[in-house]
């Protein structure tokens, strides 16, 4: 197994403030947005959208919710394995807004494809949009696409994208990890 750094933290926070940015300039007005991160690793980078947002707009900031996606997944019955799910937080109705899905990686497009299942229990959104800070823009399973991306990456089979946070990990990279198969 080999890995090399794809983002420094430096980097990272350089595109969360452009990400940030374009959000701003698109929707000016964010008083029918919401900003929803997808459970689990997802809720980190929309945490820290939400925080630059607050510090730019302060109370005109979008709402912030967390979805949990785990049985609304198209393989949550195929593996051994026990899935646990993780918690859930909209504490608003959806109906008519305009909402952004923030995860951190878009690899296959089966988690947003579960994403735009599950949030329609909270209401039919206005629109959707989707912001990531990874595309890896060849291994698309469903006809899915990031509006607002940080970086692109071309990761062939036995690379893995690792996305780690400060508060999770104890530190703000990204890496490609690749996988030897021997």
């Amino acid at each position: 197994m080999s890995k090399r750094t794809l983002l420094n933290e430096q980097e990272i926070q350089v595109i969360l403030q452009r990400l940030t940015c374009q959000l701003i300039e698109n929707h000016t007005d964010f008083k029918n947005t919401v900003l929803i991160g997808i459970q689990p690793r997802g809720v980190f980078l929309a945490n820290r959208i939400q925080s630059i947002l607050q510090e730019e707009l302060k109370e005109n900031a979008p709402a912030f919710g967390k979805l949990d996606i785990t049985f609304y997944r198209d393989d949550f019955r195929r593996g051994d394995k026990i899935l646990e799910a993780n918690q859930t937080e909209i504490n608003f109705i959806v109906e008519n807004k305009h909402v952004i899905f923030v995860d951190d990686v878009l690899y296959t497009g089966r988690s947003i494809r579960s994403a735009l299942t599950a949030i329609q229990s909270f209401g039919r959104p206005k629109t959707v949009e989707l912001l990531t800070l990874i595309d890896r823009r060849f291994s698309r399973h469903l006809p899915i696409q990031p509006d607002y991306n940080g970086k692109q990456v071309d990761a062939i089979n036995n690379e893995r994208v690792v996305v780690k946070w400060k508060e999770n990990d104890g530190e703000d990279v990204v890496e490609i990890i690749r996988i030897n198969n021997e």
